[in-house]
């Protein structure tokens, strides 16, 4: 086996080969200020156009309606502030979900303290929003709905393109957070009724530091960063041309192998599934089994600590994640967890394993044996299952 079993792409991704291969040159000899009317500025500004081409196309948006900004949490930022400030005259009130990543969680935390009400729609227990509450929660008022388009932790994918119509039914504009989604599962921007999209690039084997807004061209945001004319006077600031050539690439790469990429990543994620719920007692699988992305398994187990797992497998070479937020010094588990139902004991013994094109059924095979062993230990020295087998609960 590989000294070290990679399965947190939810996180981030391995760079691929071919990005670092078009993102080079632009590292190198081809260094010129794309805003620059010089022969090094045409080119550079050429090669950014042509990203720009093919990340509208991945989600069949227009190249103008793409907006190059520096990851997903600024764009989730600058949708979601641009519109309460744009708006406010006619309403202060935003929607969004109990499962939003803390990007959108935290702008509409913000906002509140600077007097926005904003509603928090709950979930079912696979994670997918409360349809009926959601219509409920509009008002005349409402300005705004913010919803995940797939959770980044538990992988399970909203109902987008309802809400979508939802919301443009009502004369709401409709952001989501799409940076787990993009070029992972075909997303239809027009199809989907989607306003406003955050995407990511370093979650599709792209380079970090560089992701994007959508803005649909009936959709005029003003900008969050001012400064230069950039990105047609809404993003100020010198754009990241090695960054944006390699997300480019990265989403051309995605757009190629998608359709058979969705196909296996699903056949070797339930593979993982399959084996952990049926080797591992008392263990339950967290999110929508159907509607999840392809590359996510969120595993909890009973009578243990998420965090304490985390550090023994990776101790045998395995990175992972948990649910549990206790890695930031908070003692609560992940707020999502606790949306779907779960008690605090059962999310704080969650972990979250995302797969990419890279990860192998023998890489699999040796975490779910790994797992046993990890599981199996920490419960040996767990007071609660000891309790537990006492009481043959177990």
């Amino acid at each position: 086996m590989p000294k070290t079993i990679y399965l947190d792409n939810a996180a981030t991704t391995k760079l691929k080969p071919e990005v670092l291969d078009a993102m080079m040159p632009y590292l190198t000899e081809r260094y010129g200020n794309p805003s620059s009317i010089h022969s090094f500025g045409a080119e550079c500004n050429a090669a950014c156009e042509d990203a720009r081409k093919k990340i509208a196309a991945l989600i069949n948006a227009k190249d103008n309606e793409i907006y190059f900004t520096s990851g997903g949490s600024e764009s989730d930022n600058w949708a979601i502030k641009s519109v309460a400030y744009m708006k406010k005259s006619k309403g202060k009130h935003i929607i969004t979900s109990a499962v939003e990543h803390h990007a959108v969680m935290e702008t509409c935390e913000f906002l509140a303290r600077d007097g926005y009400e904003v509603t928090f729609v709950g979930v079912d227990d696979k994670g997918i929003i409360k349809m009926d509450e959601l219509r409920a929660a509009i008002r005349p008022d409402t300005i705004l709905i913010s919803v995940i388009y797939a959770n980044n932790e538990i992988g399970t994918i909203q109902p987008i393109k309802e809400i979508g119509e939802i919301a443009r039914s009502k004369g709401i504009l409709f952001h989501t957070d799409a940076v787990q989604a993009f070029g992972h599962i075909p997303i239809d921007v027009e199809k989907e009724n989607i306003d406003l999209m955050s995407a990511s690039s370093h979650k599709i084997h792209g380079p970090k530091g560089v992701g994007m807004l959508y803005m649909k061209n009936t959709v005029k945001l003003t900008p969050m960063i001012h400064g230069g004319p950039h990105e047609r006077k809404r993003r100020a600031g010198t754009l990241n041309v090695p960054g944006i050539v390699g997300f480019g690439k990265a989403a051309e790469l995605s757009q190629r192998a998608m359709k058979e990429g969705i196909v296996e990543m699903t056949e070797m994620r339930n593979y993982l599934i399959d084996r952990i719920l049926k080797e591992i007692p008392h263990s339950r699988l967290n999110g929508d089994r159907e509607r999840r992305l392809p590359g996510n398994a969120n595993i909890s187990f009973r009578y243990i600590e998420g965090e304490s797992m985390l550090m023994l497998v990776d101790m045998k070479g395995i990175a992972a994640s948990t649910g549990s937020a206790c890695a930031s010094g908070s003692l609560d588990p992940s707020h999502v967890l606790l949306a779907i139902g779960l008690p605090h004991e059962i999310a704080h013994g969650s972990i979250r394993m995302t797969l990419s094109e890279f990860t192998t059924k023998e890489e699999l095979d040796y975490t779910v044996e790994a797992l046993k062993e990890v599981v199996a230990r920490l419960r040996s020295m767990s007071p609660l299952y000891e309790d537990a087998v006492k009481k043959k609960e177990v």
